[in-house]
């Protein structure tokens, strides 16, 4: 074979073994991409979610809240209207609210990932997204126990591992600081926690306003009844609180009116005690990292120190 042949055969081969190198390059790279595994969330149900997920849309303003604190927001494209935290979180693409979202506008997203709230989005909408290919692993957090495990596993399917037990590991001990702190504290102040106005409605036993009340040495007052029970005027007078706390609502607005309605009430101990407060509605109604912050505002409310101290 002439030196001129020997070139071009070896050019050829050269070109080919290249060609052959980059489509197993893209193919690998195709494969990590497309990998899948099986989880099992916290519904119970098995989902196959990506290896790792790029393209996440969050169903809940609490889900959106983790993934920040996770330092995941990179990877989050789409977002419920009432996910106003943090304030970056604001300038990203929306879906409608978590009750109702827009599916189409998830679909455009083009999303390999949703994460839901059992007991927030409505089972038909995590039926929908799954039908055209989108996976949902759901969350259910009823409890502080239970955000901390959202935390984890959340973190768990976003290569986050590493933070969501930094986040943990700070909640356990601020809760261990605030259960030293109202240790010896005599009977503790019954406490009417409201969160709307009309109807008036409390929290019950089984919601994580109940378990932040408690831990923060106060009785909550609706803590006999089931979820989110609903009060006459005259009922709750005849609970005599010691403490009411209004939350923020639909806006300030709101909670300056349902403030003033109380204080007509003279005589009542919460009234008569100036302990009439209004907090943020936004650290109390999403189970997220941000209930730990809720919980010591509450004892702050339920047993502020004197003035003195």
């Amino acid at each position: 074979m002439s030196a001129e042949k020997e070139i071009k055969a070896f050019c050829a081969w050269f070109f080919i073994a290249v060609f052959l190198a980059i489509s197993a390059v893209a193919a690998s790279s195709k494969t990590v991409g497309d990998a899948k595994r099986t989880v099992v969330d916290h519904d119970g149900r098995s989902v196959s979610v990506p290896v790792t997920p790029e393209r996440v849309v969050a169903l809940a303003p609490s889900v959106t809240e983790i993934i920040f604190a996770l330092g995941r927001d990179d990877r989050l494209k789409g977002i419920t209207t009432f996910s106003d935290f943090p304030e970056s979180a604001k300038r990203l693409p929306t879906i409608g609210s978590y009750i109702h979202p827009d599916l189409e506008r998830i679909v455009s997203l083009a999303p390999d990932l949703c994460i839901a709230v059992k007991d927030g989005n409505p089972k038909q909408v995590v039926m929908r997204i799954e039908a055209v290919g989108i996976p949902v692993y759901a969350v259910n957090p009823r409890c502080l126990e239970s955000v901390m495990a959202s935390i984890t596993d959340i973190g768990g399917l976003l290569d986050a591992s590493e933070k969501a037990e930094e986040i943990v590991a700070d909640m356990r001990r601020r809760m261990d600081r605030v259960a030293a702190g109202i240790a010896g504290i005599g009977d503790p102040p019954g406490v009417f926690f409201q969160i709307n106005a009309s109807p008036i409605v409390s929290a019950g036993h089984d919601t994580f306003i109940h378990e932040l009340i408690i831990r923060a040495g106060g009785h909550n007052l609706a803590g006999d009844q089931p979820s989110y029970p609903r009060f006459t005027m005259e009922q709750v007078l005849l609970l005599s609180p010691d403490i009411i706390i209004v939350t923020t609502m639909s806006g300030k607005g709101e909670s300056d009116a349902v403030v003033a309605g109380w204080r007509q009430w003279a005589r009542l101990p919460a009234v008569k005690n100036d302990r009439v407060l209004v907090v943020d509605s936004g650290l109390f109604d999403r189970p997220g990292p941000r209930l730990i912050d809720a919980l010591e505002l509450l004892v702050g409310l339920i047993h502020p120190k004197p003035d003195n101290v």
